[in-house]
């Protein structure tokens, strides 16, 4: 059996990582996870790491029952990817130069846009219904309504922490940009209003973590629920593809007729409606992607550890699900204490990066080693390509 399967109360714990090496806090909070009423399966990906509110690479099939705290504060945040048709000799000589003209349009941490994208002047975006889209903040959470004008300019732009922008070379020299990031401060807004609704309601006193707390099929905050958390993933994804779109005309400016072949996008702190063992099943994905057969995924290191881009295989056993990440090792907060700029540097060596101590805790070796990540996985997902980043914009 290619996962271990470690006993619960109510579900075994599949998982893709070796028990005796995930910290305790986050086996206690898979363990309270199995002791859910609601819950019909749990796998745990190879990233696995303590998480706020839920463990970061679970997947969680529920019925008729979804925890928004095992979705996390930031929904729909994922990962998209577009291959070019550059080569590595295509690129300005001057790496530090495209990282400024990414930075000049692409606001980072907790800046937004002057002004609210145009999404009519970034040509490479391929969405085109944005009046109907912003017409469904109207209907969301009463909690967010004064957020409508910090929502339009935030709508493009990075964020902080382990989010970034980066031009990549796969090991054939070409060209891809990549970029992590999620549904900003609305989705944060959005996921705190309903974590609290929910552990305030009666069938949820009992449970043995209170992070855990569920909304019902069939209740009104169910349905207040599904309305925001679908809102909050489609502005996520259409969030990366407009930075993406601006990263592209800005590549495009820095080398004339670059053209982009490939888009690949996919969230990983997310729910979906899906189907095992002939149950419905709400699936969320906290740290994790969807692999199933044939899709296509993404799977990042650090800072200078590179990105898979997968094709999933469709293993039911892990609800057709593969790790989003490397997963983080320590805290940012022991990474600070472990590591000094110096140490960034050297970790960073052929990278044009940030190598200052606001970014120390985002050091490569705060985080596990992608390459046994990946290898955990061999019957989630195939690789496709394998990409080295030679620029990395964060926040």
């Amino acid at each position: 059996m290619p996962y271990t399967e470690v006993s619960g109360e109510r579900v075994p714990i599949r998982m893709w990582a070796a028990p005796d090496e995930v910290e305790a806090a986050a086996m206690e909070q898979l363990r309270n996870v199995t002791r859910v009423p609601w819950v019909h399966g749990l796998a745990v990906m190879p990233d696995v790491h303590y998480g706020k509110g839920a463990t970061v690479g679970s997947v969680i099939a529920m019925r008729d029952a979804v925890s928004p705290a095992a979705v996390g504060v930031d929904i729909g945040c994922g990962m998209t990817a577009v291959r070019t048709d550059l080569t590595a000799e295509r690129l300005p000589d001057d790496l530090r130069r495209l990282r400024s003209a990414l930075e000049a349009v692409i606001p980072v941490g907790y800046h937004a846009h002057d002004e609210p994208v145009d999404p009519a002047a970034v040509p490479t975006l391929r969405e085109a219904d944005w009046s109907g889209f912003w017409a469904g903040f109207d209907a969301l959470a009463d909690a967010v309504r004064p957020r409508r004008e910090r929502a339009l300019r935030q709508m493009g732009t990075l964020g902080g922490g382990n989010h970034f922008l980066e031009v990549c070379l796969d090991d054939g020299g070409a060209v891809w940009l990549v970029l992590h990031s999620g549904s900003r401060n609305i989705g944060k807004e959005l996921a705190s209003h309903h974590i609290e609704r929910a552990q305030a309601l009666p069938h949820n006193q009992d449970l043995p973590d209170r992070d855990l707390a569920v909304f019902v099929t069939g209740t009104p905050e169910m349905d207040d629920y599904r309305r925001d958390l679908f809102w909050a993933q489609e502005y996520a994804r259409r969030n990366r593809d407009v930075m993406m779109g601006l990263a592209c005309r800005t590549l495009a400016e820095q080398v004339p007729g670059t053209r982009f072949e490939q888009w690949i996008s996919c969230h990983h702190n997310y729910v979906a409606e899906e189907t095992y063992d002939g149950v419905d099943v709400l699936v969320t994905r906290k740290g994790a992607i969807r692999a199933g057969k044939g899709d296509l995924g993404i799977i990042p290191g650090s800072m200078a550890t590179g990105t898979y881009i997968v094709r999933g295989l469709g293993n039911p056993a892990s609800f057709n699900s593969a790790s989003h990440g490397a997963g983080r090792r320590m805290s940012r907060n022991k990474a600070r204490r472990t590591f000094t700029e110096a140490d960034l540097v050297e970790q960073t060596r052929g990278v044009e990066c940030r190598k200052d101590r606001g970014v120390v805790d985002e050091i490569p070796a705060a985080y596990k080693d992608l390459e046994s990540v990946i290898e955990a996985q061999a019957d989630l997902v195939e690789v496709v390509a394998h990409l080295r980043q030679v620029v990395c914009v964060k926040g």
